[in-house]
């Protein structure tokens, strides 16, 4: 079987014997034409004919330069960059210096090769040069480069390696190189919350005649069901630094902390914690509070909650429309409120989710950014009895809401709050699927003010599915149970009575 890579050599080989040949002949033909310019002699003649043959093979060399086109006939497009990845070297206005240490005899290396060619073709800003390691181990060493398929990437003294053989990894990487300031995510500690850690290790192969570490698997994550180790190892990869904090101390949450979430917390919080974090928040801070359907709020958060406009109700939302497979517990979002952390977003779901209210607040603005359809009712609990609920009256209720403005009249800094009546969605267990991951990402960049910087969502370590809500499942049902078979049947029926 021939090398993906070395026919792709004899392809190039075989243009470029092409057009030497194609210009030859070219030469050839403007020696012998008869042609004399009637001002001119002969050998002038020949030498302006000349001149113009020259003048347009280089034209047309540098047209083709210019606008040379890319094909790619494979059916995952493998050799052609992500549109995520086109997107960030379009916007790129400083220079970026990429040297591309890969093997050879990885396939995969060899295709970004190709496609950070393309990524440089775009944006002369983007620089970028290839290196086989096994060549230049001396060059790889003076840059610190250990591992096969490793990118250094500089932008003046600044320095981030990556890796890979992805092109949005290398995107992502030039977003860390672009980032101006260190941005800190701190995570709620202290009350059961759920956990941000998880485990990093790599493959390894050993045998009678080599000991390797394969790149296409050289990075295992083993990461608890019930945990953000998924959100934490997205937002690093965004350049983004995840931290743990508690309020227990007393202490004042440190200023670099662009954001604080809070999810899923299981014991109450005391008044004096509530303190920290409202002190915090009128400092200009930013929060997102995931809260669970059985976790019961003290009387100081939901006070809290109350002066930013935001209350969260007891039960769990049924929704009997727009929900995820068979389970009218697990909410399908596909419409969204306007505003600038949902725009774009595609179908999420959310598992197991509480109702939130919008209270009125001087000085703040609430917005809900996802809701259920307007069949939905709510239930004490899961695993009661639904009856007296499902004959009671039934509307749309409010998943997920945000919040912007003051807490009281005496601050002048403006804070930012996101809560959202479920903290599942945003677990291992869930963030991959669906827009999930999309969801949670986009509302940290707002809740970071962040929301204008170009959107990259790093790649997902699952096998891609498709799902579909309840409803599209009927509908998928109806069209091709009932109204195809129906309708060819119709048409056999009126056949066979025209015939007659």
């Amino acid at each position: 079987m021939i090398d993906q890579q070395v026919f792709n050599d004899w392809i190039n080989l075989g243009w470029f014997a092409g057009v030497i040949l194609a210009l030859a002949l070219l030469f050839a033909a403007g020696l012998k034409l008869p042609v004399r310019l009637a001002f001119a002699s002969r050998v002038a003649s020949a030498t302006l004919v000349t001149a113009a043959a020259l003048t347009v093979a280089i034209l047309a060399n540098v047209a083709l330069f210019r606008h040379d086109a890319h094909l790619d006939l494979t059916h995952e497009k493998a050799f052609t960059p992500s549109a995520e990845a086109r997107e960030v070297m379009r916007g790129l206005n400083e220079p970026v210096e990429v040297a591309y240490f890969f093997q050879k005899q990885n396939p995969a290396a060899l295709a970004l090769g190709a496609m950070l060619r393309q990524l440089a073709r775009q944006n002369a800003n983007f620089r970028v040069q290839l290196i086989d390691a096994d060549q230049n181990p001396a060059l790889a060493s003076s840059q610190g480069v250990r591992t096969y398929n490793s990118a250094v990437l500089r932008l003046g003294e600044r320095r981030v390696e990556v890796i890979t053989t992805d092109d949005r990894e290398i995107a992502l990487g030039v977003l860390r190189l672009l980032r101006k300031r260190q941005v800190v995510i701190c995570f709620a500690a202290g009350h059961g919350e759920y956990d941000i850690d998880n485990f990093e290790f790599h493959t390894h192969f050993e045998g009678t005649h080599t000991h390797s570490h394969d790149a296409s698997g050289a990075g295992v994550v083993q990461m608890e069901q019930h945990g953000l180790g998924r959100l934490r190892r997205a937002i690093e990869k965004l350049g983004l630094v995840a931290r743990k904090v508690s309020f227990a101390t007393g202490q004042p949450i440190a200023d670099d902390c662009a954001l604080i979430v809070e999810a899923n917390p299981r014991t109450p919080y005391s008044p004096g914690e509530t303190d920290v974090l409202r002190r915090y928040l009128e400092r200009g801070g930013s929060a997102m509070f995931l809260i669970e359907p059985d976790y019961t709020l003290d009387e100081s958060i939901t006070a809290l909650l109350a002066s930013a406009g935001i209350k969260v109700c007891d039960g769990v939302i049924v929704d009997p429309t727009e929900h995820y497979f068979t389970d009218e517990q697990m909410i399908a979002i596909a419409r969204y409120g306007l505003h600038p952390a949902t725009r774009g977003l595609a179908l999420s779901f959310y598992p197991g989710a509480r109702p939130l209210e919008v209270l009125p607040a001087a000085n703040v603005q609430v917005t809900p950014l996802a809701a259920s359809s307007a069949d939905s009712y709510v239930i004490a609990n899961r695993l009661g009895d639904q009856s007296q609920a499902k004959s009671g009256p039934r509307s749309s209720q409010i998943v997920a809401l945000a919040a912007e403005g003051r807490l009281s009249q005496s601050t002048a800094a403006t804070f930012r709050m996101i809560v959202v009546g479920d903290a599942d969605f945003a677990s291992n267990s869930f963030f991959p699927y669906l827009a999930n991951s999309d969801a949670v990402l986009a509302e940290v960049s707002w809740l970071t003010h962040e929301e204008r910087a170009p959107a990259m969502k790093p790649p997902v370590e699952v096998l891609p599915t498709v799902s579909l809500t309840g409803e599209q499942m009927r509908g998928i049902f109806f069209i091709t149970v009932l109204l195809m078979p129906g309708v060819i049947a119709l048409a056999g029926a009126a056949m066979w009575g025209w015939r007659r």
